[in-house]
């Protein structure tokens, strides 16, 4: 099966955090505290998403008040931070959901990603995601993590569902 036939199925989207919404680096104040920067455009994405009726979800390894922030001002409900078995986590909130793996995607750029992309029925990797990631994801974006790679996947899945024209509608028909 082809990655748009595969995102044309996607009801839930889990995205990891460092090198998928953010370019992977990380930046540390004197006192310690983290910074991240994320892509407005990606956040845009991730609201076309829900309004196309698309469950949204963070999965990440680490454990930051910046991303618990974002997801916040983004509303994305379900945020899971400092996870070491994403499959396990993905597989419970999809089991709450009443959805399947199927109706799932994932997106990830490194190792501990593998096991949930393997699992769900569409993987996709950002441009800048390790070599074997990208061997095994379904699709790549042409864009980086942090550089608008959330963006086109949002894109590419609405598109593949035939929603992506009527959500663009409302604002290329303003006046």
């Amino acid at each position: 099966m082809d990655a748009r036939s595969r995102a044309g199925r996607v009801r839930l989207i889990a995205f990891d955090i460092d090198g998928v919404m953010t370019d992977g680096g990380l930046c540390y104040t004197d006192d310690g505290h983290e910074l991240k920067t994320f892509d407005v455009q990606d956040g845009l994405g991730l609201k076309l998403l829900q309004r196309g009726g698309i469950e949204l979800a963070i999965v990440t390894g680490r454990s930051s008040g910046v991303v618990a922030a974002r997801a916040a001002d983004l509303g994305i409900d379900h945020v899971f931070q400092g996870v070491a078995d994403k499959r396990a986590t993905v597989g419970d909130l999809l089991a709450r959901l009443g959805l399947h793996w199927p109706e799932c995607a994932f997106m990830g750029d490194d190792l501990i990603d593998l096991p949930v992309m393997m699992q769900c029925g569409l993987a996709i990797a950002p441009a800048n995601a390790r070599p074997l990631v990208r061997q095994r994801a379904h699709a790549v974006t042409d864009s980086a993590g942090g550089h608008g790679a959330v963006r086109e996947a949002a894109e590419f899945i609405l598109a593949a569902q035939g929603k992506l024209e009527n959500l663009l509608a409302a604002y290329l028909d303003a006046p």
